[in-house]
């Protein structure tokens, strides 16, 4: 993803500074990590990309979501028209004149888009040995794989990331509870605690109950169970998503007009899990009724 012009700025600034101290924090960067957040942390736990890259290359390749292919395209990655794309398209001079590049509806779907890109890419495959904290491992990773032909990229992606210090959203540092969230829960505990949609999440570990997760985070476990719409007893499975409040009516507003597809394995249950909805709401907003069984590739909206 050449940005030749983009990254000469770059070069000379980081020059410039080298000569003038630290580099201070850009308010646009900083706005633009507290927009998507949320989005790239959830993909974390969907997707295993550390969120701290994918908030750094959202960042670097979009010029803080102020790039022409950004804001006309909402392409945030610069992924270009490659590996059977049928979607929408523009073009717009890189590496080669009138390059194609995707384009989307909104800037979520980019994200999502990013995060299939690099999961489904034989290409990308070696990245996703690597421990979700090792930020440096992936910037250096997505070089060495072709992701960018610019030599500074890597140092790029780990430059914001230390500077803005995005790698405390890939890791739990005992309840830390994004964007300063409620404190009143065990500090001691090494569950890590997500806010998403306005409510909060832990991630169940194998053999996890309402009752484990309630003895680490002093909620009732009766209260656990109402607000995931499940059993008190039930036994959940590794990698599940247990909401810590009541769950919302729709998606966060970046979901707006975005349409999602159903995958295999899916249900109208473990979909409203993923993005902290009431069950009976994603029906209600899809004009569909409680005993509709849904089919891989159905578009739902979930705002």
């Amino acid at each position: 993803m050449k940005r030749t012009i983009f990254f000469l700025y770059f070069s000379v600034f980081a020059l410039l500074t080298a000569f003038s101290g630290t580099i201070s924090r850009n308010k646009a960067y900083q706005d633009y990590f507290n927009t998507y957040k949320d989005i790239a942390i959830s993909q974390m736990h969907e997707y295993g990309i550390p969120a701290s890259i994918t908030l750094a290359q959202g960042v670097l390749e979009s010029g803080a979501g102020m790039s022409e292919l950004a804001r006309k395209s909402n392409n945030h990655f610069g992924i270009k028209c490659s590996n059977g794309w049928s979607g929408r398209r523009v073009y717009h001079d890189d590496d080669i004149r009138n390059d194609c590049f995707r384009a989307y509806n909104n800037v979520s779907e980019s994200y999502l888009d990013h995060a299939l890109f690099l999961k489904n890419s034989q290409r990308y495959a070696s990245l996703f040995k690597l421990k979700p904290t090792d930020y440096k491992g992936w910037a250096k990773g997505l070089k060495a794989c072709g992701y960018a032909t610019s030599p500074t990229y890597a140092h790029r992606l780990i430059e914001i990331i230390e500077l803005y210090e995005l790698d405390q959203y890939d890791k739990g540092t005992g309840w830390s509870v994004r964007r300063g969230g409620s404190s009143s829960w065990n500090q001691s505990s090494q569950r890590q605690i997500i806010e998403f949609n306005h409510n909060y999440y832990v991630v169940a570990r194998e053999g996890d109950t309402f009752r484990s997760i309630a003895n680490d985070v002093h909620v009732s476990y009766r209260h656990l169970a109402k607000f995931n719409e499940r059993d008190k007893d039930a036994v959940l499975e590794a990698g599940e998503y247990v909401w810590l409040k009541k769950k919302r009516r729709k998606a966060p507003k970046e979901y707006k007009g975005y349409v999602y597809r159903v995958a295999a394995g899916e249900s109208m249950y473990s979909i409203a899990q993923r993005f902290g909805i009431r069950v009976k709401y994603l029906y209600k907003m899809n004009d569909l009724q409680p005993d509709y069984v849904i089919r891989v590739g159905d578009p739902l909206r979930l705002r």
